[in-house]
């Protein structure tokens, strides 16, 4: 009996393992401020998988000398109410007083449609910043990322050609962003599996 399971009521029908399916989605996520290791480790990881791997916008590694003072921030997939592995990642500093910047925004391919984990990764990148003074939040944006920044109520000022590709210079509307205190803590978004 070691290698089967009982799926009915009826104790007379089991299926071997190998047979059952094995397609797990977490149903929760929390979004946070990187602080352990491992959450920085798969964090940076997942960068490299994107933009190194998928993209092909950096060579080997996308991490530069910005990430010696950046706060990342991350997706957690959960089980159970557990963080198992991330799956978002986007990270953010101060470039002086009171003007923040996002960057290197990344959603796992296998997580891009179970909804919000962009906008979610945005929205505490934003609403942190803003609990520490910020006055002005940009970013730089591929252009296929665009139509969702402006969805979160950013304008584009400008148009620009970063790593040979096409980027939009955005703000976000800070009135829109009310301060977040907690970002450590975070918080949950349900998973929402978009067709």
């Amino acid at each position: 009996m070691l290698n089967t399971l009982v799926v009915t009521s009826e104790p007379s029908q089991y299926v071997p393992l190998h047979e059952l399916e094995t397609t797990f989605s977490p149903c929760e996520y929390r979004i946070k401020w990187a602080e352990l290791h491992w959450e920085r480790e798969q964090a940076y990881a997942l960068r490299r998988a994107v933009f190194c791997g998928e993209q092909k916008i950096f060579a080997s590694d996308d991490r530069d000398e910005l990430d010696d003072h950046a706060q990342p921030i991350v997706a957690l997939a959960c089980i159970g109410g557990m963080p198992d592995a991330v799956v978002g990642v986007v990270r953010i500093h101060e470039a002086e007083p009171g003007v923040w910047w996002g960057s290197r925004l990344a959603v796992h391919a296998d997580f891009r449609r179970h909804g919000r984990l962009g906008a979610s990764l945005i929205r505490l990148a934003v609403a942190s910043a803003h609990a520490r003074g910020c006055r002005r939040f940009l970013a730089q944006v591929q252009n296929q990322n665009v139509p969702l920044f402006r969805r979160l109520n950013w304008q584009s000022l400008q148009e620009l050609l970063l790593h040979g590709r096409p980027h939009h210079l955005m703000q976000a509307d800070l009135n829109r962003y009310p301060p977040f205190h907690l970002p450590f803590t975070g918080f949950v978004t349900q998973s929402r599996i978009l067709a």
